[in-house]
C-alpha cells in the first residue's frame, strides 16, 4: 500500500499496524436517514487505509495522500472550532472520543484513500479509521454503536453537516453477500444474504469526475426543508412538538402528511414527498431482495434516483447524464448517484457478464459529453465487503 510506504518514508520505519474501512453504497433509502427512515445498503471491498504507529506524547500527526500538509494535534488539546482543512472530521474525532474515554497515546499516520473522493462517505471511512486506530493505541473497545455515534457526533458537531447515520452504520454492520436493512430511528437491522438462485451481480461505480464538499453544498437547506415540513405538518395536526432540530419526519404518520400536505410550500411538500416514497421503496427493496430478485431490487434502486431528482431535487447535470447513461446499458439491473447527489459518482448494480462492455460504453458516451473530466473520470468494478473489524 502507498500509504505503509509514505508512512516508512516519513518516519524510516515501519507502521505499528494500518487500519482499514470499507467505503459503502445504498442503492435504496437516500435522504431520509436524518429523518429517521430505513435504509438498505453495502460496505464495498474499497475504502481508507491509515497506516500508524503509537505516540506515547499524545500528539496525533496525520498526513494524507489525497491531501497537502500534514495536520497535528493533542489528543487532549483539540481546536474548539473546525480549521477548515480535510483533516477537521479526524479532530472532532478526538473530541467525542476524549469526552467517553480517556486518552493517552496518540498516532503518526499516513491516510490512503483507495477510490477518488465524493459519493462513497469517505469522510465517514476516514472517520471510523482514525478511530479505530486511536482506540487501539489506548486499548479502548467501544462497542459498534458508539464508534457510529462518535463518528456522527464528529460530522454533525464539529464539521456542520447534517448527516444521518447511514454511512457509519454501513461501513461498521455490513456483512459481504449480504444486505443491510437498517431502521435508524432504534438502530435495528437486519444482515439479509442473498439467495442462492439471485442472478449474478456486482457493483459498478462511475465517477463523474467532480470532487464535492457538503459543507459548501445545498445538502444542510435540503434537511432543513424536510424538517421544516416536519414541523409545519406536526402544528398542523396538533401534534407535539419541541426544538426544531430535534423534529423527524419519521415521527409525523403518513395519514398526517396525506391530510396537510396541500398546506406545505411546494418545496416543503416534494422534500416530505421523497420521505414517504423513499420509505415505500425501501420496504419494496427488501421483498425483492428477499426473493432473490436482484432485477426487482436495482429498477427501484432507479425509482429512488428519479426521486432523489424530482422530489429531493439535487443531482448536477453530469451527475444526471451519466446515471441516464448508465441505465442505458445492457445488464444494468439499476442504480442512481450516490452520496449526496451534487457532484461524486453513479453506483449501478451490474451483471458481470456485461461489465466490460458497460464500462467502455459508458465512458466513451460519458466524455462525449464531458470532454474536459477525461482525465479524472474512472470506472471501478466492487463487491460487497465486511464493515470495519474492531
Amino acid at each position: 500500500m502507498n500509504c505503509t510506504s509514505r508512512f516508512e518514508s516519513i518516519y524510516h520505519r515501519s507502521p505499528q499496524a494500518v487500519a482499514f474501512c470499507p467505503y459503502r453504497v445504498c442503492p435504496v433509502g437516500a435522504h431520509v436517514d436524518h429523518q429517521y427512515g430505513k435504509v438498505t445498503g453495502f460496505a464495498i471491498d474499497r475504502g481508507i487505509h491509515i497506516a500508524y504507529s503509537t505516540k506515547l506524547n499524545g500528539i496525533v500527526e496525520l498526513a494524507s495522500l489525497q491531501f497537502p500538509k500534514r495536520a497535528q494535534w493533542h489528543v487532549r488539546d483539540v481546536f474548539e472550532t473546525r480549521r477548515g482543512d480535510w483533516a477537521d472530521y479526524l479532530r472532532g474525532a478526538t473530541i467525542e472520543l476524549a469526552n467517553r474515554y480517556p486518552l493517552r497515546n496518540g498516532i503518526s499516520g499516513v491516510i490512503e484513500g483507495t477510490l477518488p473522493i465524493g459519493g462513497l462517505s469517505s469522510s465517514a471511512a476516514v472517520t471510523i479509521a482514525f478511530l479505530t486506530a486511536l482506540c487501539r493505541v489506548n486499548e479502548l473497545h467501544p462497542t459498534q454503536l458508539e464508534l457510529i455515534d462518535m463518528a456522527l457526533r464528529a460530522e454533525i458537531n464539529y464539521v456542520g453537516v447534517s448527516v444521518g447515520k447511514l454511512d457509519q452504520s454501513c461501513e461498521i454492520f455490513s456483512r459481504a453477500d449480504h444486505m443491510l436493512y437498517l431502521d435508524t430511528q432504534d438502530d435495528s437491522f437486519e444482515l439479509i444474504p442473498a439467495s442462492k438462485s439471485m442472478k449474478p451481480w456486482k457493483i459498478g461505480i462511475f465517477f463523474s469526475g467532480l470532487e464535492r464538499n457538503l459543507t459548501g453544498s445545498k445538502f444542510n437547506m435540503r434537511v432543513d426543508e424536510v424538517r421544516s415540513a416536519a414541523y409545519a405538518l406536526k402544528a398542523y395536526a396538533g401534534m407535539e412538538y419541541g426544538k426544531f432540530r430535534e423534529t423527524h419526519l419519521r415521527e409525523v404518520p403518513r395519514e398526517v402528511y396525506e391530510r396537510y400536505k396541500d398546506r406545505l410550500p411546494a418545496t416543503w411538500q416534494r422534500r416530505a414527498e421523497h420521505f414517504y416514497s423513499e420509505y415505500d421503496r425501501v420496504e419494496r427493496a427488501v421483498e425483492a431482495w428477499r426473493a432473490g430478485d436482484i432485477e426487482a431490487y436495482g429498477r427501484i434502486s432507479t425509482e429512488s434516483w428519479q426521486s432523489s431528482v424530482h422530489n429531493w431535487e439535487t443531482g448536477s447535470l453530469e451527475l444526471n447524464t451519466l446515471c441516464e447513461i448508465i441505465l442505458r446499458q445492457d445488464g444494468v439491473y439499476g442504480g442512481r448517484f450516490s452520496g449526496a447527489g451534487f457532484k461524486g459518482c453513479c453506483m449501478a448494480l451490474i451483471d458481470p457478464a456485461y461489465e466490460e462492455s458497460i464500462a467502455a460504453a459508458v465512458r466513451a458516451a460519458y466524455l462525449e459529453k464531458f470532454p474536459a473530466l477525461a482525465d479524472k473520470y474512472l470506472y471501478c468494478g466492487c463487491h460487497s465487503a465486511d464493515g470495519v473489524s474492531l
